[in-house]
């Protein structure tokens, strides 16, 4: 299992149409083999801040889909980001 999670800062005043941008993506990721989840979702704190969470079966179904990327205009809104890739040997229940 791959957890790709962490944040991305956005102009506060563009962040809603960043997140619109964001959409077709975010339906095209729970679409592919192999995607558990994926959410991109606005910080209730900063206005400016995107938070970022996806899972994933392998790196290879992750690699396949991250092929198609953020297009050119997705891209030069991110003013900054801090994303990882975990990889999770075992879940657990709480």
């Amino acid at each position: 299992m791959i957890i790709v999670a962490g944040t991305l800062y956005v102009d506060p005043a563009e962040r809603d149409a960043y997140l619109a941008s964001c959409v077709e993506a975010v339906r095209a990721a729970r679409l592919a083999p192999g995607c558990v989840d994926f959410a991109v979702s606005p910080d209730l704190v900063e206005p400016g801040r995107v938070n970022v969470y996806e899972r994933w079966e392998s790196d290879e179904q992750l690699l396949a889909f991250r092929g198609s990327g953020p297009d050119a205009e997705q891209q030069a809104a991110i003013r900054g980001a801090e994303v990882h890739r975990f990889r999770i040997s075992g879940v657990e229940a709480p």
